[in-house]
């Protein structure tokens, strides 16, 4: 018998002038023996974290029931589509975001802990100093077959610097990712700049803004590989690579229309960025869709993704909520403010939903993306009235690579720390972490499946 299956590896490029161009998983991919036995390469795993600002309405975010038939809360329900992927978790909590004789800095103790569980030092200036995140701990092996260990974006522009609360620098406030103690990673917002990342090789800085301003697609300049790869692959390798290609050159093109309206639009803000879309919800789905083109195309496996800072007073008069976000939080509970809040809740719910979709949607091996990777989403602060670190809101979705089941409410102790969550999720990464942060084990409920 024999057996002419095309093997490529896993890391396989298109190369032009001043740009390199990941692949998505291929059949070719597979090794050609094993072609007798699977029609797909084994799949690999990917982490992700979604944080959201100033809190919840824990009690519109909190399903009544527990176990596998409970029913989505309002603020949950725009995750119905992904139910079965999805694990509720409740009852969790920072105790290290806590004062611990501090004072005041709930906000900037609620970012700098999330990933961690480690108290921050309390300084307004550059020796700042928390903990290492799960992302990076992740990102040190996950990241070792990558071009790219790890992405770290936001929404906000992460330019603010000096005491932004009550003593704390407003590193703490910038980022959710730190490399180690005393190194906090920066959170790109500029979609051409995270493009570029992901797809651009090299170049000067004049010569990369001239590149990007130039009126083409980056996938001109690969044309002569990918003719070559299309002869040899097979039909349905062909298809998943037109998808793949289409996926970015949309990209491009939304990038590009950003680009223009920004530079020509008549504003009094001389200081705006080119390449960032003019309303909120258009920058958070660009964003979306780069993480997942990133995870198809395996250029990177782990991200982290601020939806905004602590203490913004982004307004959503789209929503009926011309408020500031973190005015709202306080809400004394005011049944006015809390709607509003829980519309503000509710409408990011909904723009991850837009991220999952992207993910079932692709194909990944044997399942998608969403079957193959573990995305957690949640923040620092529940009852944002109270600066309550615990009763946090926390979710995780996707299969984990068969390692995780969804469609679950769990609840626990009170100030069970988010730490055991992370640390489950790292161990069903393949990555033991068994003394990190103030983790006092592994939720029994996520590791026996």
């Amino acid at each position: 018998m024999f057996i002419k299956k095309l093997s490529l590896p896993r890391r396989t490029f298109l190369r032009g002038v001043g740009a390199t161009v990941a692949l998505p998983l291929l059949d070719a991919m597979v090794p050609a023996l094993s072609a007798l036995s699977t029609t797909a390469a084994a799949p690999v795993r990917r982490l992700g974290f979604v944080y959201i600002p100033n809190g919840a309405v824990m009690q519109q975010w909190t399903p009544a029931e527990t176990g596998r038939g409970f029913a989505l809360s309002p603020i949950l329900q725009p995750l119905a589509p992904y139910k079965d992927h999805l694990t509720v978790l409740t009852g969790l909590a920072h105790g290290q975001a806590e004062p611990l004789g501090d004072g005041n800095g709930e906000h900037s103790r609620a970012s700098a802990t999330w990933l961690n569980g480690v108290h921050p030092k309390q300084t307004e200036g550059a020796d700042v100093q928390a903990g290492m995140t799960a992302d990076q701990i992740a990102a040190a092996t996950l990241g070792r077959d990558t071009p790219l260990p790890s992405l770290e974006l936001a929404i906000d522009l992460d330019g603010l610097v000096g005491n932004c609360e009550n003593g704390y620098s407003c590193v703490y406030l910038n980022t959710v990712a730190w490399r180690s103690s005393t190194t906090p990673l920066p959170m790109e917002n500029n979609p051409r700049v995270v493009f570029e990342r992901l797809f651009g090789d090299g170049g000067t800085p004049e010569q990369r803004v001239a590149e990007m301003r130039r009126d083409r697609s980056i996938l001109d300049s690969v044309t002569d590989d990918l003719a070559a790869l299309e002869r040899v692959v097979g039909s349905g390798d062909r298809a998943r690579l037109d998808q793949y290609l289409d996926s970015v050159r949309a990209l491009e093109r939304r990038i590009q229309l950003a680009e223009a309206q920004g530079a020509d639009a008549e504003l009094p803000d001389l200081d705006r960025p080119v390449g960032i879309p003019g309303t909120y919800e258009d920058h958070v789905k660009l964003m979306f869709d780069l993480l997942a083109l990133a995870y198809q195309a395996d250029i990177t496996r782990v991200f982290t993704f601020m939806l905004g800072r602590e203490l913004g007073g982004r307004t959503y008069p789209h929503l009926g909520v011309p408020d500031p976000h973190h005015g709202l939080s306080h809400h004394r509970n005011d049944p006015e403010k809390l709607d509003k809040l829980a519309r503000i809740n509710t409408y990011h719910m909904g723009l991850f939903a837009h991220f999952l979709e992207s993910l079932q949607s692709t194909e990944d091996g044997d399942g998608s993306l969403l079957d193959h990777s573990m995305v957690m989403y949640g923040g620092g602060l529940g009852d944002s009235n109270d600066h309550a670190h615990f009763d946090l809101p926390e979710l995780v979705v996707g299969g984990g690579s068969g390692r995780l089941r969804g469609g679950r409410h769990l609840r626990y102790p009170k100030d069970t720390p988010v730490n055991n969550l992370l640390v489950s999720m790292l161990g069903k990464s393949g990555l033991p972490a068994e003394r990190f942060g103030d983790a006092t084990g592994q939720i029994k409920e996520l590791v026996d499946i």
